[in-house]
């Protein structure tokens, strides 16, 4: 499948800004059944300075200086991907989450892609003993560590109420947990939490969900969103099991309570949110500001 995105970011600001610098994490990630045909950024006021850098874990990252003084400021960023994913593992598939456990904390590899990075707390992901617990129950001893990580998937999704109001990007892990409720960030970073607990290494995967208009209506400009998964390690690729992407990772939908196939788009992969935040930065400026976001995934089968 080959899909056309747009992603076009807009700040306006109460009052005029002198001075900002940003990082931009736009571009798609090459790798797991995935490639990047073309990639580019569009920015208005154009920047003073531009530096162009991928980081320790693969993110292709723009950093932006603008000292030019403005009242908006607007990113778009236009890739066209093309991806084709093998099919997922049969149910309990792979090997039992103890002995994958055993083989992260084996395997000597400081890599971007090791499990060494995505074992252990982060800033926005830190070991809370109830989420542990949470994740625990589906954890049975000898059981695949993927057969348990879909069963922990569809909990989330059955026991968490997606909603957009209940929590914001800064909300801390526990209290999402504690409120059962948030959106695809908050799922992502329970997942990620019940999992390190357990000593199972598993990363935070920003990009984008292809959605689908309702029969017979036209898909509307601007109107898809980015979306957040998670991918979990599954083991070294010969014990890992058919089906299991590059690495032994393999990703996981919470929201959506799917196993991620072509209809997921990955543009970055980190410990949590703040390593692949879209869009980070600072502004010199007073006043209030406001963030408007569209975004669009087209298949190549519909019409841009």
């Amino acid at each position: 499948m080959i899909y056309t995105l747009r992603h076009l970011t807009t700040y306006r600001y109460a009052r005029t800004v002198r001075f900002a610098r940003c990082n931009l994490r736009l571009r798609p990630r090459d790798g797991d059944g995935q490639r990047v045909l073309e990639s580019a950024v569009h920015v208005t006021p154009e920047p003073t300075r531009r530096l162009e850098r991928r980081d320790f874990f693969g993110v292709d990252t723009l950093t932006l200086t603008l000292d030019e003084p403005h009242r908006e400021f607007s990113v778009e960023a236009v890739s066209q991907v093309t991806i084709q994913r093998p099919v997922p593992p049969p149910p309990e598939a792979g090997l039992a989450w103890e002995r994958v456990r055993e083989a992260a904390l084996a395997l000597p590899s400081l890599g971007p892609d090791g499990p060494a990075h995505f074992q252990f707390p982060s800033h926005r992901v830190p070991l809370v003993p109830e989420v542990t617990d949470y994740a625990r129950t589906s954890f049975l001893p000898g059981r695949s560590a993927y057969g348990a990580a879909v069963e922990l998937m569809h909990r989330i999704r059955d026991d968490f109420r997606f909603d957009a109001k209940a929590t914001t990007v800064s909300t801390p892990l526990a209290e999402a947990f504690a409120l059962r409720a948030g959106v695809c960030q908050d799922f992502a970073h329970v997942m990620i939490a019940g999992l390190r607990g357990l000593g199972l290494p598993a990363a935070y995967v920003s990009g984008y969900l292809r959605t689908r208009p309702p029969p017979g209506r036209p898909r509307l400009r601007g109107a898809d969103a980015s979306h957040a998964w998670v991918a979990l390690w599954c083991g070294a690729d010969h014990g890992a099991g058919e089906g299991i992407g590059e690495g032994g990772w393999i990703g996981l939908d919470p929201t959506n309570a799917c196993v991620v196939r072509d209809d997921h788009i990955v543009v970055a992969r980190g410990r949590d949110y703040g390593d692949v935040a879209p869009i980070d930065g600072i502004v010199a400026s007073a006043g209030a500001q406001k963030l408007t976001v569209e975004v669009d995934v087209i298949p190549e089968d519909e019409a841009a």
